[in-house]
């Protein structure tokens, strides 16, 4: 099994990276094949904000990121990211909870391929 690492820091919304990257990890999760983890750092820690209420018809992270955890996925924020926003853990959703850049550097030395966004 192949150990995929996506860091995404690019914001919520607004960019398409962000939007794309969660993509991405969502059809890695889907495969038999791949163990796959998110970190979100910067603004992408907003990602992960519980509740989020966007037009009909456009999508929201936070449901992504929710459907991702459920194909198997794992999600981390960074921890000082949150901080620099504001943001608890009461602010996110379940399936994210606070990371460290230590953490992300274990995760960086056991993937098999380091992808960010």
């Amino acid at each position: 099994m192949r150990k995929m690492l996506l860091i995404v820091n690019g914001p919520a919304y607004g960019s398409d990276e962000t939007f794309n990257a969660l993509r991405l990890a969502l059809a890695l999760a889907r495969r038999d094949d791949t163990e796959t983890t998110v970190f979100l750092m910067g603004d992408a820690v907003t990602c992960a904000v519980a509740g989020q209420k966007t037009p009909d018809g456009y999508y929201t992270l936070d449901r992504m990121l929710r459907s991702f955890a459920r194909h198997g996925g794992h999600i981390a924020c960074c921890g000082t990211c949150l901080d620099a926003r504001g943001l608890t853990k009461e602010h996110l959703i379940e399936e994210a909870p606070r990371s460290s850049m230590e953490e992300l550097a274990a995760w960086t030395v056991e993937a098999d391929q380091v992808l960010t966004f």
